[in-house]
């Protein structure tokens, strides 16, 4: 799907990156580098920091800053991981035990707090525009605040619209997306038409890959990394849901709903909701949304001049509407 030579074509930059990133964390406190170099070797795809950095060379080229910026997307990404971790009462992440199930809970936040602070710094040791691009981060954090309130209320009631899911995803993953991909074209020195265009292109890829996330929720296991079935546990209702729900009446869908909101205690529920998901074409009408915002993504690329760069923003975007982990 385009990654590995993505990969390949941001190799200088992204060392660039990540010795930045490794620089930020270092400690003298023993435990915090421990756990900080750990942490670094699991890092996950690094889309954020990719996407920043192919968004500032589409729109005039890598600079200094953009290295300074796209740093910041993956401490900021990472540090809201090590928060959601403590939320969600995870034991593992990318197949390892998370901080939180070795450290304690308020371990998990500290670390995640350090990362915060961390990312922060890198905006602001910018040689310019760091002003703006703080904002633009501080933006992304309350929306993740918000985003992961409405969910907890949403999940508690069981009541999730596809008004609600939207703004839930756009907050929780989309505007970080949003933020790394105009950090990068606003370090390029970009007029404000492309900078708007890529947040509008990074916005449409950023819901395509939580909807894509998601989904996986409903597989059958094979080559996804996560565990299937967690966001039914926690009595979220998804895409793949909201579309099975449409297909049948009032009455039928709130039994449903009613099941969701018995998950908890009755863990064996969750395999009704999934067969119920899959025979009412759940997963396909919600991957037919998903292309329709892979292809947002793709079009909002128009404004970009043509280059290297923005072909590998379209492959980055079909790359998160097809991965199958």
């Amino acid at each position: 799907m385009g990654i590995p030579e993505i990969i390949t074509y941001l190799s200088a930059p992204m060392q660039r990156v990540m010795g930045l990133v490794q620089d930020s964390l270092e400690s003298d406190v023993p435990l915090l580098n421990m756990t900080n170099r750990s942490l670094l070797d699991n890092l996950g795809k690094r889309i954020r920091p990719m996407l920043s950095l192919l968004c500032a060379g589409a729109c005039g080229g890598i600079v200094p800053d953009s290295i300074q910026f796209a740093a910041a997307s993956e401490l900021l990404h990472n540090a809201t991981l090590l928060h959601d971790d403590v939320v969600d009462g995870a034991q593992q992440r990318r197949g390892r035990p998370t901080v939180m199930s070795i450290l304690s809970g308020p371990a998990s936040v500290l670390i995640g707090d350090y990362w915060l602070v961390k990312a922060m710094q890198c905006i602001l040791d910018a040689e310019h525009y760091s002003e703006r691009v703080i904002r633009m981060f501080a933006k992304t954090l309350s929306d993740l605040a918000e985003g992961e309130m409405l969910q907890m209320e949403k999940a508690s009631r069981c009541d999730t619209v596809e008004e609600d899911y939207l703004r839930i995803i756009y907050s929780k993953t989309a505007s970080l997306f949003e933020a790394a991909a105009m950090a990068g074209a606003v370090s390029a020195g970009a007029p404000e038409p492309l900078v708007q265009s890529v947040g509008d292109y990074a916005r449409a890829m950023g819901i395509a890959f939580q909807i894509k996330d998601d989904m996986f929720d409903y597989s059958d296991g094979g080559q996804v990394g996560k565990p299937v079935g967690i966001d039914l546990l926690e009595q979220k209702i998804t895409l793949p849901l909201l579309c099975a729900l449409e297909k049948v009446s009032p009455e039928e869908a709130g039994g449903i709903r009613r099941k969701v909101g018995q998950i908890g205690d009755h863990p064996d529920l969750a395999g009704e909701v999934r067969t119920f998901v899959w025979e009412h074409g759940g997963m396909e009408d919600a991957g037919i949304k998903l292309e329709n915002y892979i292809e947002k993504a793709v079009f909002c690329l128009s404004a970009l001049p043509e280059s290297t760069e923005k072909t590998y923003l379209a492959k980055l975007a079909r790359f998160v509407g097809g991965r199958d982990y």
